[in-house]
């Protein structure tokens, strides 16, 4: 049974086909073209209450129904509730999953984000003041990131869902203005990820 994603060419996007991938689900991209307001169609709606991307459509979802899942960090912990896989059983050891899913999806996306919508604007009094606010929390986070990976090769333990989370926003370094160079141990992390063949393949899927 192919799983619909429903998405765009983002981090959060890109979240998800890694994670399909790794899983080794079968899937097919459904292109929702945000820069043309596509995730405000109805039928967007209908599986996206909030009107954002990613979401899924699992035909083969609880008791053999189809069910929908918007937002990514809940689709992340469906797909490793329904393969087993990346997420694993003992509560002890999702607890620091549940964490630093939770940490990427309040911090590690909204910070980064934020810098994206700065960048872009025309007016340079309005961009100084945002890249300086953040900037300085996005390379924060980064440390914070950093310093997690120092003893461990994954940020929680094992590698799991809340390294794919995060790697979708780590893959925009580039236009956080962040060289990885000054973070090491999340360049290892992020290096050793990319070399992954099926997250490889996952960042490589066409979403748009």
């Amino acid at each position: 049974m192919t799983i619909e994603l429903h998405t765009w060419n983002t981090p959060n996007g890109r979240k998800i086909s890694v994670a399909l991938e790794e899983m080794g689900l079968p899937y097919k991209v459904i292109p929702v073209n945000i820069s043309k307001g596509e995730q405000m169609a109805p039928a967007f709606l209908a599986i996206s209450p909030n009107n954002k991307i990613p979401a899924i459509v699992d035909p083969d979802g609880p008791g053999d129904k189809p069910v929908s899942i918007f937002e990514s960090g809940a689709i992340l912990l469906y797909l490793g509730e329904k393969t087993g896989k990346f997420l694993p059983k003992p509560l002890a050891e999702r607890i620091p999953v549940y964490e630093w899913l939770m940490w990427q999806m309040g911090g590690f996306g909204p910070m980064p984000g934020q810098v994206h919508h700065f960048i872009a604007l025309e007016n340079e009094q309005d961009r100084a003041y945002g890249l300086k606010r953040y900037m300085a929390e996005t390379r924060r986070l980064y440390g914070v990131l950093d310093r997690r990976l120092q003893e461990r090769e994954f940020v929680a333990g094992d590698l799991s869902v809340a390294d794919f989370a995060i790697l979708g926003w780590a893959w925009r370094h580039p236009r956080h203005k962040v060289e990885l160079s000054d973070f090491p141990n999340v360049k290892r992390w992020y290096e050793t990820l990319m070399a992954r063949p099926a997250t490889k393949r996952g960042m490589e899927a066409k979403l748009d």
